[in-house]
């Protein structure tokens, strides 16, 4: 006999013998029975949650849509419904059905065709748009720019005398208000 099988036997000695077999209780038979959906769950009260409850939400409205909103939702465990949906709550929209005449036939497709030009079209073409890439307007804006310039250059009077003066003398300046005031 091995260590655990003494204490398996319950305090018995090593030296007694083994009980018999028949010396065993018979096991009383078991009735088998079966339980019904609702009493077999362990979910709880089954009939509370079957009941269904009725849920009222009210909202603000809107700039768009003013006016207090509400939704009243009827809610079961295994369904739900909506009873009332106030105007201007998502899910009210009407959808416009348009009735389409043509029978999904495609509008026929307009073909354009480039038109013919000149030589002097083109070659007016190719010259100006390498003098006046990204400018506004052209070349023409460009020439009349350069017109400008032109033209402010010649207008600013153009300084003839050369001062022989000391250095911090203020003749200079003297002369320069003498010809401001004329």
């Amino acid at each position: 006999m091995g260590l655990l099988d003494r204490f398996l036997k319950g305090g018995s000695s090593a030296g007694a013998a083994a009980p018999a077999p028949n010396s065993k209780k018979p096991k009383q038979e078991a009735e088998t029975f079966f339980l019904d959906a609702d009493s077999s769950s362990s979910m709880g009260n089954v009939d509370f949650m079957r009941r269904s409850n009725t849920i009222r939400r009210t909202f603000p409205g809107s700039a768009d849509n003013p006016g207090n909103k509400e939704m009243i939702a009827e809610v079961a465990s295994m369904e739900a419904s909506i009873e009332k949906l106030s105007e201007g709550m998502p899910g009210t929209e009407v959808v416009e059905t348009s009735i389409d005449l043509t029978g999904g036939v495609p509008k026929p497709v307009k073909k354009t065709f480039a038109q013919p030009m000149s030589a002097a079209e083109l070659d007016q073409r190719k010259r100006g748009a390498a003098v006046g890439v990204n400018v506004t307007g052209g070349p023409a804006v460009i020439k009349l720019e350069q017109e400008a310039v032109a033209a402010e250059k010649a207008s600013q009077p153009q300084i003839t005398q050369t001062s022989t003066a000391k250095p911090g003398a203020i003749d200079p300046f003297k002369q320069m208000a003498k010809e401001l005031n004329g």
